[in-house]
């Protein structure tokens, strides 16, 4: 059997190792795949029965001319790469990745708010540059310091991620206000309510996105739904960048309508040198590494040998196609 990994360089840069697929066939590992040129795609696949990727794009083209492939596993949740009609109809199943960066992602939005409130990247470098050596008094602060105790975070999409989030938020002191299609009521306490769209807006005095990328939740963050929130509210976003109209929070960020945004995620990535929030003032940006802690990732790739034996025994898991 013949496994092709088409871009396997962001899961496992080298800290990892790929025995779990190496002892299943013959396994070929590329490091990055082209994203446009379908041609080496199809070259590199080959004979292959086993395809991985993560975000190499897998049009219907490729299953029409690699007509070897039998299994789909996709290196990351998000699926959006595949044709995963043509695959079915094909039928070739895609498998993806479904809870593995759970806990990493929900901690990474809590370290975004974090930083935010207290800036501690600047201050550290403040004083690593002698600015409190400097001092005439015993500490000082560049920005204004936030405490989270009392405040109240919407959260949008309110599955896994969005009720990791939610836990560390109260922990902290803070009310949740959540906000999803599916409601589980055994998750709501005193400090933990769902609530329409509307009020969520309204009320919050820190948002964070958690919700999945669908043609309904693109763009949720516009300059209506910013017209609708507190003055000076927090936005927090690290699930995928097009939930957000990235010109209207850079204004709303200018205008100081939005206190301050942390963003691990933008609408194209790598992120262009001429995307408006780089230009934004209290704006964080991360280059999309919520998910990459090195247990999460290791998580990761267990999921996905697991998934692949999974098919090979006549029971496929995680599959987004039947």
């Amino acid at each position: 059997m013949k496994i092709v990994v088409l871009d396997g360089y962001t899961l496992n840069p080298g800290d990892l190792d790929w025995k779990g697929l190496e002892e299943i066939g013959e396994c070929i590992i590329y490091d990055r795949t082209s994203l446009t040129d379908v041609e080496e795609v199809i070259e590199r696949i080959g004979d292959a029965q086993i395809v991985y990727t993560n975000k190499t794009p897998l049009p219907a083209e490729v299953f029409e001319r690699c007509s070897n492939i039998k299994f789909v596993g996709v290196l990351a949740t998000g699926y959006n790469v595949v044709d995963v009609r043509a695959a079915r109809e094909k039928n070739i199943p895609v498998a993806n990745i479904p809870t593995y960066g759970t806990a990493a992602v929900g901690q990474f939005a809590i370290g975004l708010l974090l930083e935010i409130c207290h800036h501690i990247g600047h201050h550290n470098e403040a004083v690593h540059n002698g600015k409190w050596t400097d001092n005439p008094d015993w500490c000082f602060w560049d920005y204004p310091l936030i405490e989270l105790d009392g405040k109240t975070m919407g959260i949008i999409g309110y599955g896994r991620i969005g009720q990791t989030t939610g836990r560390i938020a109260q922990a902290l002191g803070m009310n949740v206000l959540a906000y999803d299609s599916y409601k589980n009521e055994a998750l709501e306490s005193p400090s933990c309510k769902y609530s329409s769209l509307d009020e969520l807006l309204r009320n919050s005095d820190v948002i964070a996105l958690h919700c999945p990328l669908f043609p309904e939740t693109e763009k949720i963050i516009n300059r209506q739904s910013i017209g609708k929130m507190k003055e000076g509210v927090i936005i927090i976003n690290n699930s995928r960048g097009p939930l957000i109209d990235e010109e209207a929070l850079a204004e709303a960020l200018q205008e100081g309508k939005v206190a301050a945004a942390g963003l691990d995620v933008v609408s194209d990535e790598p992120i262009h040198s001429d995307n408006p929030l780089l230009k934004a003032p209290n704006c964080i940006i991360t280059p999309h590494i919520s998910w990459a802690p090195k247990e999460s990732r290791k998580r990761l790739m267990d999921i996905a040998v697991s998934n692949l034996q999974s098919f090979l025994e006549g029971a496929p898991q995680n599959v987004v196609n039947r």
